[in-house]
């Protein structure tokens, strides 16, 4: 089993660099567009991280719920369940934020995407805190 944890972790790390790069870059990628009027390679760097992370999405949560059911599904799991959902939430937002990036259409102010980049964050901490401290 500890083959499956070393998969989860590995993938985990991924998938929270792309959640935490993917907005920033999006910053960048709207200041190029506002520079250039069209579509650079920062758009096309960021597509590529973007859709690269949701395989390593994909793999992180089939392990974790892999590790869950042979834990036994503990009670902590759930929280831990609870507080990924979201932060798949907040990764299909930024998959459409690319999307109509990609159109050409960037709607969110530079503040915006600077605080939905944080909220990862703060999501990521509140996953680790309860994997360490197993609260319940």
């Amino acid at each position: 089993m500890e083959w499956v944890k070393i998969i989860h972790i590995l993938c985990v790390m991924g998938w929270m660099t792309s959640i935490f790069a993917v907005p920033r870059a999006l910053i960048y990628w709207k200041r190029e567009f506002d520079r250039l009027q069209e579509f650079g390679p920062l758009g096309d760097l960021t597509i590529r991280l973007y859709r690269f992370s949701a395989g390593l999405a994909v793999i992180a949560i089939a392990t974790g719920l892999w590790l869950a059911w042979d834990l036994g599904w503990p009670a902590w799991v759930h929280l831990k369940l609870a507080l990924v959902t979201a932060l798949v939430l907040h990764y299909v937002w930024t998959g459409r934020l690319v999307i109509r990036a990609k159109r050409g259409q960037f709607d969110e102010s530079e503040l915006f995407l600077r605080i939905f980049n944080e909220v990862s964050v703060f999501g990521a901490i509140a996953v680790l805190w309860t994997v360490v401290t197993k609260p319940f």
